[in-house]
């Protein structure tokens, strides 16, 4: 059974149009060097779950589109290159620290959910994103992810908000 998850992402950096640009709409996830989010990627991430991807730092976050996961976590491999930016020097190849995923682009939403209008969506209240902000890599429930594929590609007919 797939489970459902938000990568966070600051579009000047990459974005979904990035991913979708890739060789077979496919790039490693890699460079997640935050404990929490490592520890989902290791733990609990698998092939064939359901990725959203989240626009951050930017002049408007949000939701930009989903992705899958393609692969099983793995090592990720920067930690090892010390002319990486994500290189660390206390990782080795026998204890890596650091692991990544492979993601393949699924859609793209015509606009991005912006965060403003997620907030606005009671049953979407309780959502990781509205208590760890900063989190990079979060797990969504079932129910978070359908009602956000839906606001993402059926912009006429908005999931109900409370006023």
């Amino acid at each position: 059974m797939a489970s459902y998850w938000l990568f966070k992402t600051e579009p000047a950096e990459y974005s979904i149009t990035d991913l979708a640009g890739e060789p077979g709409a496919t790039v490693r996830w890699d460079g997640i060097r935050n404990y929490q989010a490592r520890n989902h990627l290791r733990d609990d991430i698998a092939k064939g779950d359901q990725v959203l991807i989240y626009h951050s730092s930017c002049k408007v976050p949000g939701i930009a589109g989903t992705a899958k996961v393609v692969s099983a976590p793995y090592p990720d491999p920067s930690q090892f290159d010390p002319n990486s930016p994500y290189y660390d020097a206390k990782s080795s190849v026998g204890a890596p620290r650091w692991f990544c995923v492979d993601i393949c682009h699924q859609s793209s939403f015509d606009n991005v959910i912006p965060v403003s209008r997620l907030r606005t969506v009671q049953a979407l209240a309780e959502m990781v994103l509205f208590r760890q902000g900063r989190l990079s890599v979060q797990p969504v429930s079932e129910g978070e992810w359908q009602i956000l594929v839906e606001l993402g590609l059926h912009k006429r007919h908005p999931v109900p908000v409370q006023e």
